[in-house]
């Protein structure tokens, strides 16, 4: 079992979680100062219908594409890297918005979700369902954000799967530290980590996608002449060649396989290839100035002014029972 696999979604699911489980414990704690526990039930009803419709999206990616599979074998060659690379894609726009977005909203999370739970109190007779659809979209935004990554990954097995797992647990005890045991944790340098971390890796999936896309192309060029101009790039064929990626501007497979232990966690993770081709170094370090670029201007694109307006728990980064 190839268990770096499972550190990507680990990673993003860990982050993702963690952010679930703010906007979950801040929803409890203002339902208890309210003296409206009786609504936690819906709270719990709304994780539980969110995990399950996350998990259902999922199903169906992996039923959409057995079915084409079963429906055109003779392009299976086609239709899996295809699929594999349109994932990846529908995965860098969600999960690189929401970095870039989720960044600057999360100095006002507790406000805004304030702002949610009073309105859901004011209407007694809706209360229970504006908690619930909270708690639901909060769920489901970053289950989403997950399946589609784990989607991209689908010829990897179930390791991405069982990542994503652990990364909920671990986020789920995060969450049990900070409200329960009213544990501190500098919240705001864990996004920051995190954030980072994601960068690399949705980088890395750039890398991949375009892989994919080149072999998807490769494989409709060379099954039969008529259609071998779709690799403008065939001409130059070599041993180990590409179709549309251009030249190789690197080789490392004799210092650093990557599928051998370091480089297949550099895989795994950040999109590391010992084969590297023209256009995915371009779309990599493209990648990296302009969401990363744009990541970091959001991290330290706010007024002093402004700060002082920051509600106290989102400054501190610190998370207590009361």
């Amino acid at each position: 079992m190839n268990f770096s696999t499972a550190l990507p979604t680990f990673v993003i699911t860990l982050r993702e979680g963690v952010e679930a489980a703010l906007v979950v414990g801040i929803v409890l704690a203002l339902l208890k100062k309210a003296k409206q526990s009786r609504l936690n039930s819906w709270v719990y009803a709304g994780i539980g219908v969110g995990l399950i419709v996350s998990a259902l999206i999922g199903v169906l990616f992996s039923w959409v594409t057995q079915a084409l599979g079963k429906a055109y074998p003779q392009y299976t060659g086609v239709i899996e890297p295809a699929l594999e690379g349109v994932f990846c894609v529908l995965a860098i726009a969600m999960l690189s918005w929401m970095l870039i977005w989720m960044t600057k909203q999360a100095r006002f999370m507790k406000a805004a979700v304030e702002g949610a739970v009073n309105s859901a109190l004011t209407k007694n007779t809706n209360a229970g369902w504006g908690i619930f659809s909270l708690i639901f979209v909060a769920i489901l935004r970053e289950g989403f954000e997950t399946v589609l990554f784990i989607a991209s990954s689908f010829q990897q097995g179930l390791m991405p799967a069982i990542g994503a797992l652990g990364g909920v647990i671990v986020a789920i005890a995060i969450g049990v530290l900070l409200f329960k045991w009213g544990v501190k944790i500098n919240i705001r340098q864990f996004f920051q980590a995190m954030g980072i971390l994601l960068v690399l890796i949705v980088a890395g999936l750039v890398v991949t996608a375009l892989q994919r896309f080149d072999e998807a192309i490769a494989s409709i060029a060379l099954s039969n002449r008529a259609s071998e101009n779709f690799c403008f790039y065939y001409e130059h064929f070599t041993r180990i060649h590409s179709c549309i990626l251009g030249t190789m501007v690197s080789n490392t497979s004799k210092i650093l396989p990557d599928e051998q232990f370091p480089g297949i966690i550099l895989k795994s993770l950040f999109g590391y290839r010992e084969h590297l081709y023209l256009v995915q170094a371009v779309g990599y370090v493209t990648f990296l100035f302009t969401i990363g670029g744009l990541y970091f201007r959001s991290l330290g694109g706010i007024s002093p002014e402004a700060k002082k307006n920051i509600p106290v728990s989102q400054k501190a980064i610190s998370y207590t029972r009361d």
